[in-house]
């Protein structure tokens, strides 16, 4: 493996502070030493100037419909739709068919994704069986053979004493619980309720289905203190319930959260015209909820971006609003559409919004040698073109599906090359690169 010098660029590292123009020497799979270095230091230079150096980024939820639904999306393209997004890592989420809820399947995830050759793709094994909700899955013999968190997502895990027992038994294995947070018999609406979804005709979907998942898991989880993290948070009530449980006389600051680009871009409002690619799970909300979304994402209560990358065929997404599918796709226009929300909107720095990308899904999947550009750690590296003017389109993505409702929009900031293991996987100006001998 040849090495490689990212020359020029501005060097983000929230995980040691690092924020100065430098440049970036990868060897042998491996960061090897950052600094003012020559040109020569490597036979292929990577000409960074302009841009952001950042470790690579990281997505811990989306969903690679493999095995199963490869109609829909496979291992193989979703990773190619990572590393154009400029993801180096994700973890793929369980609902498959059958669900990844033993150690084989665990396995079969990681061998797909070395043969795919792009991303690292690391699994989330299921909680339940199934994931019906009834009796826990193979935990320690999926966390023994690589699954790096749980959930049983697209589904919460609705009884309170099945709840109980994986909080306790997945804090043996060290690993973290995702919740999907939707009380079941609130649920299952196909939009944010209120008058809209009335006028609409559509089946309403409260906040109080989210918050009160919320809040039981959080009283059972006191005296377990297992690592918790609640996935796509939708609701203003939501955030507060988790700012409280952070910062309360207990300190639990072992529960987590995140949020996705359309929960922080997007209002209810756009399920008005019926377009599917609107339709969510959990639904789009208000602009006061939005705003609470801000909020915990600026004062930390919110530690984790991630996409909830969900394909979907265009059969499905073309019935009408109540039959069809929830969910979106967004790994290969994620960055941008975060650049819109946070650092436009000055709610974020660089190297926080790259904090919640990088170093903290990192921690929180404790995924060794990942999150940091400090010298051994492994050389995931994304270069990012934060003033690169685009429009999103759809059907240019690297995704096996197009249910984007950001098909269209102009944006700005893009990653320009995705450096996996040492190894470009993405490039998209061609002219950055140079080998020693041209």
């Amino acid at each position: 493996m040849q090495s490689m010098l990212i020359h020029g660029g501005r060097v983000i590292d929230p995980a040691t502070g690092l924020d100065e123009t430098a440049d970036v020497l990868l060897e042998d799979g491996k960061v090897k030493q950052i600094g003012k270095l020559p040109r020569d230091a490597a036979p292929r230079t990577f000409d960074a100037s302009g841009c952001i150096v950042s470790p690579g980024l990281i997505d811990i939820h989306v969903h690679f419909r493999e095995p199963g639904q490869e109609e829909k999306e496979t291992i193989a393209t979703g990773s190619a739709s990572a590393v154009a997004g400029g993801f180096t890592s994700v973890c793929c989420m369980a609902n498959t068919d059958p669900a990844i809820d033993d150690d084989g399947r665990i396995d079969f995830v990681y061998h797909q994704a070395r043969k795919a050759n792009k991303a690292n793709v690391f699994p989330i094994g299921a909680i339940t069986k199934g994931r019906a909700g009834q009796e826990l899955a193979e935990i320690g013999l999926m966390a023994a053979s690589g699954a790096v968190g749980f959930s049983d997502d697209g589904v919460a895990v609705a009884s309170a004493a099945v709840m109980a027992k994986a909080l306790a038994y997945i804090h043996m294995t060290g690993k973290v619980l995702m919740q999907h947070c939707e009380d079941p018999q609130l649920g299952g609406g196909v939009m944010n309720a209120g008058t809209l979804a009335t006028r609409l005709g559509l089946a309403g979907w409260p906040r109080a289905a989210e918050e009160i998942i919320i809040q039981r898991d959080i009283l059972l989880n006191r005296d377990i203190g297992a690592r918790y993290h609640v996935q796509h948070l939708s609701a203003g009530g939501s955030v507060d319930l988790i700012r409280r449980a952070r910062h309360d006389l207990f300190g639990q600051a072992h529960i987590t959260a995140e949020v996705s680009p359309h929960h922080l871009l997007l209002t209810e409002e756009c399920c008005a015209g019926y377009d599917a690619n609107y339709k969510m799970n959990p639904p789009l909300r208000s602009k006061r909820d939005i705003e609470a979304l801000l909020a915990g994402v600026a004062d930390g209560t919110i530690t984790i971006l991630a996409t909830d990358h969900a394909p979907h065929t265009l059969e499905e997404k073309a019935l009408e609003f109540v039959a069809a599918p929830f969910g979106i796709i967004g790994l290969d226009c994620a960055l941008a559409l975060y650049i819109k929300a946070l650092i436009h909107s000055e709610t974020l720095t660089w190297p926080r919004m790259l904090a919640m990308m990088t170093s903290n899904p990192a921690q929180l999947c404790t995924l060794a040698g990942k999150g940091t550009l400090a010298p051994g750690s492994d050389a995931d590296v994304t270069v990012i073109d934060p003033n690169l003017a685009w429009t999103i389109d759809a059907n240019q993505f690297a995704s096996k599906s197009r249910n984007c409702p950001f098909h269209g929009w102009n944006v700005t900031g893009r990653a320009i090359g995705t450096i996996v293991g040492g190894e470009m996987k993405y490039v998209l100006d061609a002219d950055r690169m140079r080998t020693a001998n041209t």
